[in-house]
């Protein structure tokens, strides 16, 4: 028989272990962080967020963007408190297209930018095919076109392929502006990455340094330096678009989807996909649904300018 005396340090010994191991320690750099706790539209938007009901570019001419479109539908899986579905629908016609996007404050330059998404291949319910875009992107603002300090950086699925890809790709594109070059391509640095992505992914963006870095799973997937390094505060944004070469001709409706688990951005340092983790799970074992310490800069986001 082991002594009381001995027992109860075990005891105290192990319980300090324990909190050590997971004790992740506070980051000095502001931070942004949610969880995606809400339960309507309208609490989203009260936490910064906005839902889009603007018209215009990208996707179908004359689609509407609509704030219905946004979902909380819970976590089945339970690893976390909630998720934010994002459903867009198309029936092959404009008047038919509904599109889905939200965007944080443009407050957000330096740093690394994460998520978990779950890229979904196939609408649900409806035949598959189309030229359907699954995207998580920083980007400041498309007016006025050709501005010298246009900033954008985006990870962007096309589960159908498309953009010189026959089958499923991740696209990872740095804008130097928004307006074509002369010859009529993108004025970017982009790469695809070929592939069914079917299921949940964390995607890591690092602006640092000078260059621009894309994580798939903690596996780099594109490095972009040069005049495409994001010079303006950007917001982040996640988007489901329809491409307009892309859609299918039938008049069946057919919806896909894109979940959002938590997404998170920390100013002025570059994170490893690892580090990510590590402060995401810290602030979920805190019951942490979301924090945001990065100042406001009065700048109107994106999504309905």
């Amino acid at each position: 028989m082991r002594h009381p005396f001995l027992l109860l340090m075990m005891a105290a010994f192990s319980t300090v272990v324990r909190a050590g191991a997971a004790e992740e320690p506070e980051p000095a750099a502001p931070v942004f962080f949610d969880d995606f706790c809400d339960r309507s539209a309208a609490e989203l938007e009260a936490h910064g967020w906005t839902v889009r009901t603007a018209d215009g570019w990208p996707g179908i001419q004359g689609a509407t963007w609509r704030r219905e479109n946004v979902s909380f539908p819970g976590d089945p899986a339970r690893e976390g408190p909630g998720i934010l579905r994002m459903t867009s629908t198309t029936d092959g016609t404009p008047a038919g297209t509904f599109q889905t996007q939200v965007c944080q404050q443009r407050k957000f330059r330096e740093g690394t930018y994460a998520a978990r998404v779950r890229f979904s291949p196939a609408p649900a319910p409806g035949q598959s095919g189309d030229g359907v875009v699954e995207s998580f992107y920083a980007i400041s603002v498309l007016e006025p076109r050709g501005h010298p300090d246009y900033s954008e950086c985006d990870f962007e699925y096309l589960p159908s392929g498309g953009w010189g890809q026959k089958r499923a790709a991740l696209f990872v594109t740095t804008w130097i502006t928004s307006e074509p070059k002369p010859d009529g391509t993108n004025d970017a640095f982009s790469g695809a990455t070929p592939g069914e992505l079917a299921g949940w992914h964390v995607l890591v963006l690092q602006v640092a340094g000078g260059h621009v870095r894309y994580f798939l799973d903690r596996k780099p997937v594109g490095d972009h330096s040069g005049p495409c390094y994001p010079r303006e505060a950007m917001s982040i944004n996640f988007n489901l678009w329809f491409t307009r070469e892309g859609v299918q001709a039938s008049r069946a409706a057919r919806s896909y989807e894109e979940d959002i688990d938590w997404v998170y951005f920390e100013k002025d340092v570059a994170l490893s996909p690892d580090e990510i983790q590590r402060r995401v799970d810290a602030l979920r074992q805190a019951g942490v649904a979301r924090k945001d310490t990065v100042e406001s800069l009065g700048l109107p986001c994106p999504c309905n300018l």
